[in-house]
Protein backbone atom coordinates (compact mmCIF):
# COMPACT_ATOMS: atom_id res chain seq x y z
CA UNK A 1 0.00 0.00 0.00
CA UNK A 2 1.63 3.46 -0.78
CA UNK A 3 1.31 6.69 1.15
CA UNK A 4 2.23 10.12 1.52
CA UNK A 5 2.59 13.09 3.59
CA UNK A 6 -0.02 15.89 3.12
CA UNK A 7 0.64 19.87 3.67
CA UNK A 8 -2.20 22.27 3.59
CA UNK A 9 -0.83 25.51 3.38
CA UNK A 10 -3.00 28.91 4.29
CA UNK A 11 -6.03 27.72 3.09
CA UNK A 12 -9.72 29.82 3.19
CA UNK A 13 -12.86 28.66 1.42
CA UNK A 14 -16.08 31.18 1.31
CA UNK A 15 -19.68 30.33 0.38
CA UNK A 16 -21.53 33.29 -0.88
CA UNK A 17 -20.43 35.64 2.48
CA UNK A 18 -19.66 33.28 4.73
CA UNK A 19 -16.33 32.11 5.00
CA UNK A 20 -16.16 28.49 6.95
CA UNK A 21 -12.02 28.16 6.43
CA UNK A 22 -9.83 30.58 7.62
CA UNK A 23 -5.90 30.59 6.76
CA UNK A 24 -5.78 27.03 7.26
CA UNK A 25 -2.35 25.22 7.34
CA UNK A 26 -1.63 21.43 8.52
CA UNK A 27 1.06 18.67 7.87
CA UNK A 28 0.37 15.22 8.00
CA UNK A 29 3.50 12.91 8.21
CA UNK A 30 4.00 9.77 5.95
CA UNK A 31 1.69 7.15 7.46
CA UNK A 32 0.20 9.14 9.88
CA UNK A 33 -3.48 9.49 11.22
CA UNK A 34 -5.04 12.64 12.15
CA UNK A 35 -8.28 13.83 13.18
CA UNK A 36 -10.09 16.92 12.73
CA UNK A 37 -12.55 17.24 15.45
CA UNK A 38 -15.23 19.93 15.61
CA UNK A 39 -18.99 20.75 16.08
CA UNK A 40 -21.29 20.63 13.07
CA UNK A 41 -20.53 23.35 10.89
CA UNK A 42 -16.96 24.36 11.97
CA UNK A 43 -15.69 23.60 8.77
CA UNK A 44 -14.06 20.33 8.84
CA UNK A 45 -15.35 18.73 6.00
CA UNK A 46 -14.56 21.48 4.06
CA UNK A 47 -11.22 20.99 4.24
CA UNK A 48 -11.53 17.15 3.67
CA UNK A 49 -13.24 18.64 0.45
CA UNK A 50 -10.54 20.51 -0.77
CA UNK A 51 -8.23 17.89 0.16
CA UNK A 52 -10.05 15.30 -2.29
CA UNK A 53 -10.49 17.69 -4.47
CA UNK A 54 -14.22 17.83 -4.38
CA UNK A 55 -14.11 21.85 -3.37
CA UNK A 56 -11.64 24.31 -4.70
CA UNK A 57 -10.03 26.87 -2.46
CA UNK A 58 -10.14 30.47 -2.68
CA UNK A 59 -6.89 30.38 -1.13
CA UNK A 60 -3.75 28.30 0.05
CA UNK A 61 -2.35 25.38 -1.43
CA UNK A 62 -2.25 21.52 -1.26
CA UNK A 63 0.24 19.24 -1.37
CA UNK A 64 0.56 15.32 -1.76
CA UNK A 65 3.62 14.11 -1.55
CA UNK A 66 4.92 17.09 -1.94
CA UNK A 67 3.00 17.96 -5.45
CA UNK A 68 1.13 20.14 -5.83
CA UNK A 69 -2.33 19.25 -6.39
CA UNK A 70 -4.22 22.26 -5.84
CA UNK A 71 -5.98 22.86 -9.27
CA UNK A 72 -5.69 18.56 -10.17
CA UNK A 73 -8.94 16.80 -10.35
CA UNK A 74 -9.94 14.75 -8.29
CA UNK A 75 -9.50 11.14 -9.72
CA UNK A 76 -5.67 12.50 -10.09
CA UNK A 77 -4.91 12.97 -6.91
CA UNK A 78 -4.69 9.10 -6.07
CA UNK A 79 -7.25 9.66 -2.59
CA UNK A 80 -9.55 7.58 -1.41
CA UNK A 81 -12.83 8.78 0.64
CA UNK A 82 -15.22 6.60 3.01
CA UNK A 83 -18.41 9.10 3.32
CA UNK A 84 -20.46 9.12 6.36
CA UNK A 85 -23.47 6.77 4.76
CA UNK A 86 -21.21 4.59 2.83
CA UNK A 87 -22.32 5.62 -0.81
CA UNK A 88 -22.83 2.01 -1.77
CA UNK A 89 -24.61 1.57 -4.85
CA UNK A 90 -27.76 -0.70 -4.22
CA UNK A 91 -27.43 -2.85 -7.13
CA UNK A 92 -24.46 -3.49 -7.33
CA UNK A 93 -23.09 -6.71 -5.58
CA UNK A 94 -19.91 -6.58 -2.58
CA UNK A 95 -17.51 -7.82 -5.30
CA UNK A 96 -18.78 -5.14 -7.86
CA UNK A 97 -18.55 -2.00 -5.68
CA UNK A 98 -15.60 -2.49 -4.54
CA UNK A 99 -14.78 -2.89 -8.44
CA UNK A 100 -15.81 0.20 -9.27
CA UNK A 101 -12.26 2.63 -8.61
CA UNK A 102 -10.68 0.03 -10.13
CA UNK A 103 -12.95 -0.98 -13.12
CA UNK A 104 -12.60 3.37 -13.93
CA UNK A 105 -8.66 3.17 -14.06
CA UNK A 106 -8.88 0.14 -16.57
CA UNK A 107 -7.53 -2.68 -14.21
CA UNK A 108 -7.37 -5.91 -16.44
CA UNK A 109 -9.84 -8.12 -14.67
CA UNK A 110 -7.63 -10.85 -13.62
CA UNK A 111 -5.69 -8.12 -11.48
CA UNK A 112 -8.66 -6.39 -10.40
CA UNK A 113 -10.14 -10.13 -8.88
CA UNK A 114 -7.11 -10.21 -6.82
CA UNK A 115 -7.23 -6.96 -5.45
CA UNK A 116 -10.50 -7.26 -4.57
CA UNK A 117 -9.81 -10.87 -2.73
CA UNK A 118 -6.98 -9.23 -1.19
CA UNK A 119 -9.26 -6.24 0.40
CA UNK A 120 -12.19 -8.11 1.33
CA UNK A 121 -9.77 -10.57 3.47
CA UNK A 122 -8.68 -7.06 4.81
CA UNK A 123 -11.75 -6.23 6.17
CA UNK A 124 -13.17 -9.84 7.28
CA UNK A 125 -15.71 -9.87 4.14
CA UNK A 126 -14.44 -12.78 2.27
CA UNK A 127 -17.71 -15.10 1.56
CA UNK A 128 -19.86 -11.84 1.44
CA UNK A 129 -18.96 -11.08 -2.57
CA UNK A 130 -22.19 -12.28 -3.90
CA UNK A 131 -24.16 -10.10 -1.30
CA UNK A 132 -26.14 -6.79 -2.10
CA UNK A 133 -25.96 -3.95 0.16
CA UNK A 134 -29.27 -4.71 1.99
CA UNK A 135 -28.25 -8.03 2.67
CA UNK A 136 -25.55 -6.71 5.11
CA UNK A 137 -25.72 -4.81 8.43
CA UNK A 138 -24.52 -1.39 8.95
CA UNK A 139 -20.48 -2.38 9.85
CA UNK A 140 -20.75 -4.90 7.36
CA UNK A 141 -21.70 -1.79 4.64
CA UNK A 142 -19.10 0.32 5.98
CA UNK A 143 -16.38 -2.10 5.48
CA UNK A 144 -17.39 -3.12 2.20
CA UNK A 145 -16.71 0.71 2.26
CA UNK A 146 -13.56 0.37 3.26
CA UNK A 147 -12.33 -1.96 1.14
CA UNK A 148 -13.57 0.04 -1.98
CA UNK A 149 -11.41 2.68 -1.00
CA UNK A 150 -8.73 1.05 -0.01
CA UNK A 151 -8.45 -1.31 -3.73
CA UNK A 152 -7.19 1.05 -5.60
CA UNK A 153 -4.01 1.94 -3.19
CA UNK A 154 -4.55 5.27 -2.55
CA UNK A 155 -1.75 7.70 -1.32
CA UNK A 156 -4.38 9.36 1.65
CA UNK A 157 -7.50 7.71 2.97
CA UNK A 158 -9.83 10.49 3.79
CA UNK A 159 -12.88 9.28 6.06
CA UNK A 160 -15.99 11.85 6.71
CA UNK A 161 -17.88 10.84 9.80
CA UNK A 162 -17.28 7.18 8.99
CA UNK A 163 -18.93 5.86 12.29
CA UNK A 164 -22.21 8.10 12.60
CA UNK A 165 -24.49 5.90 11.48
CA UNK A 166 -23.49 3.30 13.19
CA UNK A 167 -24.97 1.68 17.08
CA UNK A 168 -22.06 2.86 19.98
CA UNK A 169 -20.95 -1.16 20.61
CA UNK A 170 -20.79 -1.59 16.87
CA UNK A 171 -18.81 2.29 16.93
CA UNK A 172 -16.24 1.19 19.03
CA UNK A 173 -15.52 -2.22 17.23
CA UNK A 174 -15.36 -0.88 13.70
CA UNK A 175 -13.53 2.04 15.01
CA UNK A 176 -10.65 -0.46 16.50
CA UNK A 177 -10.87 -2.56 12.97
CA UNK A 178 -10.03 0.64 11.05
CA UNK A 179 -7.50 1.82 13.15
CA UNK A 180 -5.83 -1.58 12.77
CA UNK A 181 -6.03 -1.39 9.34
CA UNK A 182 -4.71 2.25 9.06
CA UNK A 183 -1.66 1.10 11.31
CA UNK A 184 -0.77 -2.76 9.52
CA UNK A 185 -0.99 -0.61 5.80
CA UNK A 186 1.05 2.59 7.29
CA UNK A 187 -1.62 4.57 4.89
CA UNK A 188 -1.40 7.92 5.65
CA UNK A 189 -5.12 9.06 6.60
CA UNK A 190 -7.49 12.33 7.36
CA UNK A 191 -10.31 11.63 9.95
CA UNK A 192 -13.33 14.25 10.24
CA UNK A 193 -15.40 13.52 13.08
CA UNK A 194 -17.36 15.53 15.93
CA UNK A 195 -16.82 12.60 18.24
CA UNK A 196 -14.12 13.43 20.77
CA UNK A 197 -14.23 9.88 21.60
CA UNK A 198 -13.78 8.80 17.90
CA UNK A 199 -10.89 11.26 17.82
CA UNK A 200 -8.77 10.69 20.86
CA UNK A 201 -8.97 6.79 20.10
CA UNK A 202 -7.76 6.69 16.60
CA UNK A 203 -6.06 9.47 15.92
CA UNK A 204 -2.40 10.14 16.54
CA UNK A 205 -2.82 14.13 16.46
CA UNK A 206 -6.13 15.51 16.85
CA UNK A 207 -7.06 19.43 15.63
CA UNK A 208 -9.83 21.31 17.33
CA UNK A 209 -11.61 23.56 14.98
CA UNK A 210 -13.96 25.79 16.15
CA UNK A 211 -15.38 28.38 13.36
CA UNK A 212 -12.90 27.13 10.13
CA UNK A 213 -10.06 27.91 12.62
CA UNK A 214 -7.72 25.51 14.47
CA UNK A 215 -7.55 26.45 17.92
CA UNK A 216 -4.90 23.40 18.96
CA UNK A 217 -2.88 20.65 17.34
CA UNK A 218 -1.23 17.86 19.79
CA UNK A 219 -1.29 14.60 20.63
CA UNK A 220 -4.59 12.80 22.17
CA UNK A 221 -3.04 13.26 25.39
CA UNK A 222 -2.00 16.62 25.29
CA UNK A 223 -4.75 18.15 23.79
CA UNK A 224 -6.72 16.42 26.89
CA UNK A 225 -4.21 17.69 29.43
CA UNK A 226 -3.13 20.94 28.00
CA UNK A 227 -5.83 22.62 26.47
CA UNK A 228 -4.94 25.46 24.97
CA UNK A 229 -7.95 27.54 26.04
CA UNK A 230 -11.56 27.53 27.31
CA UNK A 231 -13.20 26.10 24.29
CA UNK A 232 -10.80 23.03 23.36
CA UNK A 233 -10.86 22.00 27.39
CA UNK A 234 -14.78 22.15 27.14
CA UNK A 235 -15.10 20.61 24.00
CA UNK A 236 -12.82 17.44 24.87
CA UNK A 237 -14.14 15.68 27.62
CA UNK A 238 -15.79 17.71 30.66
CA UNK A 239 -14.21 20.09 32.55
CA UNK A 240 -15.23 22.08 35.79
CA UNK A 241 -14.56 25.70 35.27
CA UNK A 242 -13.70 27.97 38.04
CA UNK A 243 -13.24 31.60 37.66
CA UNK A 244 -11.73 34.61 39.39
CA UNK A 245 -8.47 35.97 40.37
CA UNK A 246 -5.09 35.83 41.65
CA UNK A 247 -4.97 36.61 45.21
CA UNK A 248 -2.31 36.00 48.14
CA UNK A 249 -0.04 33.85 45.85
CA UNK A 250 -3.08 31.68 45.27
CA UNK A 251 -6.42 31.41 42.56
CA UNK A 252 -9.66 33.07 44.65
CA UNK A 253 -12.59 31.63 42.53
CA UNK A 254 -15.64 34.08 42.21
CA UNK A 255 -17.23 31.41 44.83
CA UNK A 256 -15.00 31.91 47.22
CA UNK A 257 -12.77 29.27 46.80
CA UNK A 258 -8.87 29.93 47.53
CA UNK A 259 -7.01 27.03 45.39
CA UNK A 260 -3.35 26.21 45.65
CA UNK A 261 -2.81 25.88 41.79
CA UNK A 262 0.85 25.75 39.97
CA UNK A 263 3.04 28.88 39.75
CA UNK A 264 2.09 29.28 36.02
CA UNK A 265 -1.89 29.71 37.03
CA UNK A 266 -1.60 32.24 39.83
CA UNK A 267 -2.52 35.37 37.50
CA UNK A 268 -5.19 33.30 35.33
CA UNK A 269 -8.55 34.69 35.25
CA UNK A 270 -10.36 30.92 34.56
CA UNK A 271 -8.62 26.79 36.21
CA UNK A 272 -10.22 24.41 34.92
CA UNK A 273 -9.84 21.15 37.01
CA UNK A 274 -10.97 17.71 35.01
CA UNK A 275 -13.50 15.72 36.91
CA UNK A 276 -12.23 12.44 37.67
CA UNK A 277 -9.78 14.41 38.94
CA UNK A 278 -11.53 14.96 42.11
CA UNK A 279 -11.75 12.83 44.82
CA UNK A 280 -14.39 12.99 47.43
CA UNK A 281 -14.42 12.63 51.39
CA UNK A 282 -17.08 12.54 54.31
CA UNK A 283 -15.93 15.16 56.70
CA UNK A 284 -13.12 14.06 59.19
CA UNK A 285 -11.88 10.84 57.07
CA UNK A 286 -8.26 10.88 58.19
CA UNK A 287 -7.06 9.37 54.82
CA UNK A 288 -6.78 12.79 53.13
CA UNK A 289 -5.02 15.33 55.46
CA UNK A 290 -5.87 19.07 55.19
CA UNK A 291 -1.64 19.67 55.56
CA UNK A 292 -0.58 17.45 52.04
CA UNK A 293 0.88 19.84 50.27
CA UNK A 294 -0.27 20.87 47.18
CA UNK A 295 -3.72 19.67 48.14
CA UNK A 296 -7.31 21.73 47.57
CA UNK A 297 -10.10 20.94 50.27
CA UNK A 298 -13.39 22.10 49.48
CA UNK A 299 -16.51 21.56 51.42
CA UNK A 300 -20.10 20.70 49.47
CA UNK A 301 -23.05 19.24 49.46
CA UNK A 302 -24.52 16.76 46.98
CA UNK A 303 -27.29 18.42 44.50
CA UNK A 304 -27.66 15.11 42.35
CA UNK A 305 -25.96 11.69 41.33
CA UNK A 306 -26.00 10.15 37.69
CA UNK A 307 -25.45 6.57 37.94
CA UNK A 308 -23.36 5.84 34.65
CA UNK A 309 -22.69 1.87 34.97
CA UNK A 310 -19.20 1.99 35.47
CA UNK A 311 -19.00 5.05 36.90
CA UNK A 312 -20.94 7.81 39.25
CA UNK A 313 -21.23 11.65 38.23
CA UNK A 314 -21.26 13.50 41.37
CA UNK A 315 -22.63 16.90 41.54
CA UNK A 316 -22.06 19.25 44.09
CA UNK A 317 -22.42 22.59 45.26
CA UNK A 318 -20.30 25.18 47.79
CA UNK A 319 -21.73 26.93 50.46
CA UNK A 320 -21.56 30.15 48.11
CA UNK A 321 -23.61 28.18 45.13
CA UNK A 322 -20.71 27.17 43.33
CA UNK A 323 -21.03 24.21 41.61
CA UNK A 324 -18.92 21.14 39.91
CA UNK A 325 -19.01 17.76 38.82
CA UNK A 326 -17.30 14.92 40.06
CA UNK A 327 -16.53 11.68 38.44
CA UNK A 328 -15.95 8.23 40.15
CA UNK A 329 -15.18 4.87 39.40
CA UNK A 330 -18.23 3.03 40.81
CA UNK A 331 -16.93 0.48 43.49
CA UNK A 332 -20.14 -1.09 44.44
CA UNK A 333 -21.41 -4.53 42.44
CA UNK A 334 -25.20 -3.61 43.26
CA UNK A 335 -25.47 -0.04 41.55
CA UNK A 336 -26.58 1.33 44.96
CA UNK A 337 -25.20 5.24 44.95
CA UNK A 338 -22.11 6.17 47.32
CA UNK A 339 -24.27 9.63 48.73
CA UNK A 340 -27.65 11.14 49.86
CA UNK A 341 -28.78 13.88 48.19
CA UNK A 342 -27.95 17.16 50.30
CA UNK A 343 -25.10 14.86 52.03
CA UNK A 344 -21.82 16.92 53.04
CA UNK A 345 -18.48 16.10 51.86
CA UNK A 346 -15.37 17.46 50.91
CA UNK A 347 -13.89 17.45 47.53
CA UNK A 348 -9.98 16.82 47.25
CA UNK A 349 -8.10 18.06 44.21
CA UNK A 350 -4.05 18.47 44.29
CA UNK A 351 -2.16 22.01 42.96
CA UNK A 352 -0.98 19.67 39.53
CA UNK A 353 -5.10 19.43 38.53
CA UNK A 354 -5.61 23.12 37.90
CA UNK A 355 -5.13 23.86 34.60
CA UNK A 356 -4.62 27.74 33.47
CA UNK A 357 -7.23 28.71 30.69
CA UNK A 358 -8.00 32.01 28.65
Amino acid sequence: MSAADVSLRGLSKRFKDATVVHDFSLDIANGELVALLGPSGCGKTTVLRMLAGFESPDQGQVLIGGRDVTHVEPQRRNTAMVFQRYALFPHLTVQQNVAFGLEMRDVPRAAREARIGEVLKLVRLQGYSARLPHQLSGGQQQRVAIARALAIEPDVLLLDEPLSNLDAKLRAEVREEIRALQRSLGLTTLLVTHDQEEAMTMADRVVVIRQGRIEQVGSPGEVYGAPANRYVAGFVGRMNFFEGAPGNGRFLSQGGIALQVPAQAVDASIIGVRPERIRLSVPGDSTFRPEDAGANRVPVRVRSLVFLGAAVEVHVRTGAGEAFVVHQPNAGATGVLPYEIDQPLVAHFLREDCIPLS
